[in-house]
């Protein structure tokens, strides 16, 4: 077979992954040890696509989660958690690295991780960890062999299936092929359960990395919880009304209303807002029972109080927010992911955490509760101690990033940075408007600062914050890679499809400006 210069940098950097040795370990940068610091057990658990307040403790109207409710009762919840982008494999790689998605290189979900790529496990491994990956990787589909950092593997090729999709179907268990058995989120916690089990027997400090398929498309609840929401009321869920002309909402936001991502055309079905929505919520249902067995298990073997428990979704989802589904973009519901923290020996319970925390402050987190310094080359920070110091230092603002797709071309290059008041958007290649919201009194992000004379100089101010962010950060070169895969670019007719939007009001003049033009 004659193989095309992509799948040639696909197989080199599969080999090069493939052949990652303990020698390798050598040339990891030095962490110093921080001093007093006991190394304690971590479980992390990472969802897909899970919402930020798709928890009761976050105030959902009827989805029941006793299991995550308790972490946050137990420890503490992250209210303003974030992620520098909201899709799945640059999230992922921001959690593994440390690193803002523009210094990775993961700009995407085909983009294999570059080799050279050193992830936090694998400074645990040398502190003496004994370290697990159970789940989804997806960063690069192209195989799903062992990743360096981990002792033990559980994994599946890019998004995997929530059952089975054939008798031979199989799973990569520590290189071996073996079948998948049954609904993906209950065998995953089963292989987690076990391999916590076998440590009873261990005097190592361990990592778990529990990472759920759940709950990504197609949404698929478990049998014993299909059905469950099949009556409640979903009147609250928005429909982007206030998503307007007048309001100065961005043209493509409007548009991509009728496409893959909108609420006229989801996924490019006739199947509606509603129906998915159900479907996602029972599907929430088995990851909290995971979490519970999880947290179970620590019980059972004496070290629940003594362990560091995260729980952490790896992006947004949006639910009609301005007329969308699904993630990509800058608006709050896409950016912001649930985060729940809990370690009883460490600091008391109930009280939730307000700071702005990121994907990239994970890594420091966890090398912190193991005893160790983060490696300077890190852009996130430990917030380990913050349920304890709540003054602590911290940042003012949180960058945000995402590269267009041609898979998925409603969305475009953007760029924003987060506040504790205002959020400022900012479009590459785009002609259309940024966009300023003041999230104090503007929430929901409708109403569109940026034209408005009050906040010209606010507007500006932020520009520069984030092109002086991404400039320090190394993030001025756009990152591109070779397509991969369809182009999700449909519209539906019956929905207006065959009409584009009106553009934003205040890019609408009734006179010339120029009057000298020769």
């Amino acid at each position: 077979m004659r193989l095309t210069p992509v799948y040639c940098l696909l197989w080199i950097v599969s080999a090069a992954l493939a052949n990652y040795s303990a020698a390798d370990a050598q040339d990891l940068p030095a962490t110093a040890n921080r001093d007093g610091v006991t190394p304690r057990n971590v479980v992390f658990i990472l969802t897909d696509d899970h919402r930020y307040d798709a928890m009761g403790c976050a105030g959902h109207p009827f989805l029941e989660t006793p299991n995550l409710d308790a972490i946050a009762q137990n420890g503490v919840y992250v209210k303003n958690a974030f992620v520098t982008t909201s899709l799945c494999s640059p999230s992922r790689a921001s959690i593994l690295t440390g690193l803002y998605t523009h210094k990775h290189g993961v700009i995407d979900n085909n983009r294999p991780v570059p080799a050279g790529t050193r992830f936090f496990p694998e400074y645990l491994q040398r502190a003496g960890y004994e370290t697990a990956f159970i789940g989804k990787w997806h960063m690069g589909g192209h195989h799903d062999d062992p990743r360096p950092g981990f002792d033990h593997w559980v994994s599946f090729r890019g998004q995997g299936n929530y059952l089975p999709p054939g008798p031979r179907y199989t799973l990569n268990v520590n290189g071996e092929r073996v079948k998948q058995k049954g609904y993906i989120t209950d065998e995953l916690t089963d292989y987690a359960i076990d391999w916590l089990d076998e440590r009873k027997s261990s005097d190592e400090p361990f990592f778990l990395y529990l990472s759920h398929k759940a709950v990504h498309s197609n949404f698929t609840p478990a049998e014993r919880h299909e059905g469950r929401y099949a009556d409640v009321d979903l009147s609250f869920l928005p429909r982007g009304d206030d998503i307007k002309a007048e309001n100065n909402t961005p043209r493509w936001v409007r548009d991509q209303r009728n496409s893959w991502h909108g609420i006229d055309f989801s996924y490019h079905s006739d199947r509606g807002l509603e129906y998915l929505y159900r479907r996602y919520c029972e599907s929430v249902l088995a990851v909290d029972d995971s979490v519970g067995r999880v947290m179970g298990k620590l019980k059972e073997m004496g070290i629940h109080d003594e362990t560091l428990v995260i729980y952490m979704g790896d992006n947004g989802f949006m639910w009609g927010e301005h007329g969308l589904i699904d993630k990509r973009v800058s608006y709050e519901e896409s950016i912001r992911v649930p985060m729940l923290m809990q370690c009883p020996e460490l600091f008391s319970g109930g009280k939730p955490l307000e700071n702005v925390i990121g994907n990239i402050d994970v890594a420091p987190t966890i090398l912190h509760a193991a005893g160790l310094e983060k490696p300077d080359y890190m852009d996130g920070e430990s917030f380990l101690e913050m349920p304890t110091n709540r003054d602590m230092p911290w940042r003012d603002y949180f960058l945000y990033v995402y590269y267009w797709e041609k898979n998925f071309p409603q969305t475009p290059t953007q760029f924003a940075l987060r506040g504790d008041r205002f959020k400022y958007i900012t479009y590459y290649g785009l002609w259309d408007t940024d966009e300023l919201y003041d999230l104090t009194v503007d929430p929901t992000e409708t109403k569109n600062l940026i034209y408005d004379p009050d906040y010209k100089r606010i507007a500006k101010e932020m520009e520069d914050r984030l092109y002086a962010m991404l400039a320090e950060k190394g993030g001025m070169d756009i990152p591109m890679n070779q397509p991969s895969g369809g182009i999700n670019n449909k519209r539906w007719e019956k929905r207006g499809g065959d009409q584009a939007s009106d553009f934003p009001a205040a890019m609408i003049v009734e006179e010339p400006l120029n009057k000298q033009a020769n």
